[in-house]
Formats: C-alpha cells, structure tokens, sequence
C-alpha cells in the first residue's frame, strides 16, 4: 500500500486563495507536517493559463469576462487554457510521489482512470484519446466526442500540485469564451448534461474520494471539518465599508469584522455577537449567501460565512485584538484585505 491520503471536502474557495492553499499545504507536506492530501473544491468563474496556454485561445473579448466577472490566472501547470467554475468539482492531490511512483506519464494515467471509474458509476463509458488530453466521451448525447473532465498538473521532485476538474452541472456556455485545452475540433459536456438530470455534486466527490482508494492503491480517509467562522462587513450610509486592522501579534492586516462560530451557534447568531463585541454596533447582520474555504496565516483551513450589516454608529475595538478602525470606499477596502474570499463579499455588500 502507498502512503494514506486524507480528502477535503471544501466547497467554494476563490481561485487566489485556492493557489495560496495548494502552496502552503504542499510545503507542509515537504516538511512531513501533514500526510498527503486530496482536496476536492469548487471555483468561482475563472480562466486559468497552463504553461503552454496561448492568450489566442481566448476567445471573449476582455469587456465580455469583467462582465461575467471571469478573471484570468497564469499557472503552473500543464496545459492550455481551461475554465473552473460552480458545478464543477476541481480536485488538486497534493502528494509525494516515492520510488516506485517516480512516473510523470503513469501518475497523469493515475488520474485519467480515477475520472473513468467516476463517471462509469452514473453509467457514463469515458475513455482517452491519445491526442488529446484529458477524459473524453468518444460519443456525447450532445453529439460527437465531448470532454467531461480536464487535467493539468505541476510535479516539483515529485510532490504534485493541481490536478484535475470534472463537470457535472457546469454552465456549459462559459466554455465557449475559450478553446479549451486549445482543441477546436471537439466540445465538452457534463453529468448533467449527459443524463438528463441534477446531480448531487457532494455525492460525486465521495465517488471520487472512494475510487482514489484503489487507483492510488492507498487507505483514503476524511479530514476534520474546516474551523468554521463568519465575517460581516460593515457598511455606512454613505456606502464607505468599515475594516479592523489586526495588531501586530495577530497579522497585522486590515479585515471586516470576523470571529469564530462557537459551539451550538448558527454562523447568523455568531455574526451579530461578533459584530456587538467588536465594534459596539448592534445593527442586524444579514447574509450575503456566500461562503468560501481559505487558509489562515495559522496553519489551519477555514470555512467562512459572510454577512452585511449597516451602521453609522461610534465604532468601538478591542486594542487587545485590533490596533486600528477606518472607513474606505469599496475599492480601497477591496485593495487592503489579504483573501480573494473577502474581496469578493466586500463586493456583494456593495450589490446588496
């Protein structure tokens, strides 16, 4: 048997803070701190570059993705250009290939199968064409063969980073802003789009994480649950969003109002006592439906909820957990704040 290898189940993570995690957990797996590790996420709409992605393969004008608030990210990896986006499982192994594993071509193989057996539970026959990358169906029900599943991958003295990214109720149509992988003769397709109904994208990752078991020839078990918390931007009538600056000891950075959830309470009930702790307001949260998974500067993966609040009381702070509090307009705030997950809910408090 190979090393074990421990699977999260991550849900939504910005595709900024997705590579910040994949390069904190690699370099925790170099120093022998945490075992290899799987984790299996979904990404906002975002085009990623592959080091041999052409930007002629781009096919959307630049007015059309800041529209569809596309952004465009240059990788690491393998390959062309590909699109990530919701209901599509992105899955990135973050694994020490040892002697005997020390095989480029067998680990992408590795993959490739683990896709074929996953697809094959919902009764989907995939396969490979040699010259194209990637999983295929040689004959879609949208006619033609179709891709339901990309690859693209980074090995560096073998510890592997990025991976692999299967559509199962992917918005298709996003699809048509590029030439995936560089391939004009074929198109792409999904789960969904194969049989004809929803699916249970939690369901497909336990299928993933089970076949990754016997394709990897390895004992395969969950992670904890990520420390779950909450942030609440504060906004003020005239629009300006209130950030905290952490002291020294704690990062020093500016953020909205975080904290912990506690045990026992719903994020809802954690965000309006943390909004009264640490600012004195008492104004009602409300949720921006949205959460997003990041690592902390602690070492520790997160899964944060987002909510808005407005006030334009006195605000008051903690000097034991904060050194400083402003107003900023939006765009200020979006340019203080270290995660892409807390950019984005600055910006739906602004829609809000």
């Amino acid at each position: 048997m190979n090393p074990p290898v421990q699977w999260h189940q991550l849900g939504r993570v910005e595709y900024a803070d997705g590579l910040e995690m994949q390069q904190q957990l690699q370099q925790a797996r170099r120093d022998n701190l945490i075992p290899d590790t799987l984790l299996l996420l979904e990404h906002q709409p975002v085009l990623t570059m592959g080091r041999a992605a052409k930007m002629t393969n781009i096919i959307a004008p630049a007015e059309q993705l800041e529209a569809l608030g596309v952004e465009i990210f240059e990788t690491d990896r393998g390959g062309d250009v590909t699109y990530h986006g919701p209901g599509q499982i992105t899955g990135y192994p973050l694994l020490h290939l040892d002697e005997g594993r020390q095989d480029v071509r067998k680990y992408v193989r590795a993959i490739e199968e683990l896709m074929i057996r996953t697809v094959a539970d919902y009764g989907l026959t995939a396969t490979r064409f040699e010259k194209w990358p990637g999983v295929w169906l040689a004959e879609s029900r949208r006619g033609g063969p179709r891709k339901i599943a990309a690859l693209g991958v980074h090995l560096s003295r073998w510890y592997t980073k990025h991976g692999f990214a299967l559509n199962v109720s992917t918005n298709l149509s996003h699809f048509e802003l590029i030439v995936p992988c560089g391939i004009r003769e074929a198109g792409v397709t999904s789960l969904k789009e194969e049989l004809g109904r929803d699916i249970d994208q939690r369901e497909v990752e336990e299928r993933i994480a089970h076949h990754f078991r016997d394709v990897f020839e390895c004992e395969v078990t969950r992670a904890p649950e990520p420390v779950r918390t909450i942030s609440v931007v504060v906004r003020r009538d005239d629009g300006r969003v209130l950030l905290l600056k952490r002291t020294e000891a704690r990062g020093g950075f500016w953020q909205p109002v975080t904290g912990h959830v506690e045990a026992g309470e719903a994020p809802a009930q954690a965000a309006q006592r943390e909004l009264k702790e640490e600012t004195g307001a008492s104004s009602e949260v409300k949720t921006l439906n949205y959460e997003h998974a990041f690592w902390a500067p602690n070492a520790r993966l997160i899964r944060e909820t987002a909510f808005v609040a407005r006030t334009n009381e006195l605000v008051k702070f903690d000097p034991a957990e904060h050194s400083d509090a402003q107003w900023f307009s939006v765009s200020e705030a979006i340019s203080q704040v270290p995660y892409a997950g807390l950019k984005r809910a600055i910006q739906l408090s602004a829609a809000s």
